[in-house]
């Protein structure tokens, strides 16, 4: 996918689906499935794996040309570590106009100067007080409230197909370290590991020692609480 050169300056990695045609399909076939409800944007967002706790990234945006007003977004704190915090609900309906004009709020004048009136985020929490966040953006304002549950029911229907395709294309881990981490996570020694993936214990420490290396951490819990960031578990 070209780039314009808006999008080429800014100073945040091209989002994932920006270079994989799977990824990008999944996005604009699950776009074209919320037409009825007047979704024309949706933005993914995610920790950033190596980064603070309030740092996040946008993992997919379709359609590309409002990548600006997507990094303005994950750049700001709304919604961010305070909001999951405070025991916000995961499911959050807003009019985009609401404090537009308040000074961190570039990402509200960013949607609004496209055109956009209404978002929907939904979010899947993640350790560590991280999450990934969907947002659905639509043009009109939305009253209804079977109209918000309709598009939280599409993004947990569509959320484990778009999790395994983000990790696969992201995740610098091998699958037999995501395995080995997967395992552990689940609570296993690597002798018991050893045993479910039929192979030796110095086989398995050989993997997880890898995985932390590649995960840039010195201990195995880091090594899977980083691994849940990518969404490989």
């Amino acid at each position: 996918m070209v780039l314009s050169p808006l999008q080429s300056q800014l100073p945040m990695k091209v989002p994932v689906n920006f270079d994989s045609v799977s990824l990008d399909g999944i996005m604009n076939d699950w776009l074209c499935a919320l037409q009825e409800h007047s979704v024309e944007a949706i933005t993914v967002l995610g920790p950033n794996p190596f980064g603070d706790k309030e740092d996040r990234i946008v993992l997919t945006q379709h359609p590309p040309r409002l990548l600006e007003a997507a990094v303005a977004l994950a750049e700001s704190r709304d919604f961010g570590a305070p909001w999951r915090d405070s025991d916000a609900p995961l499911v959050a309906w807003q009019d985009i106009a609401k404090s537009a004009y308040e000074s961190q709020s570039r990402w509200r004048r960013l949607w609004l100067a496209h055109g956009y009136q209404s978002v929907v985020r939904v979010e899947f929490p993640l350790p560590s007080n991280r999450a990934f966040e969907c947002f659905m953006f639509s043009p009109r304002e939305w009253h209804d409230r079977s109209e918000a549950a309709a598009l939280t029911w599409s993004a947990l229907n569509i959320w484990p197909l778009l999790k395994r395709a983000l990790a696969r294309e992201r995740s610098p881990l091998s699958p037999r370290e995501c395995e080995c981490l997967a395992l552990a996570f689940e609570g296993l020694t690597a002798k018991e590991t050893s045993v479910r993936l039929g192979c030796s214990e110095r086989t398995i420490t050989f993997h997880v020692t890898n995985a932390m290396a590649k995960l840039k951490v010195d201990n195995k819990l880091a090594a899977i609480q980083r691994a849940c960031w990518f969404g490989v578990i």
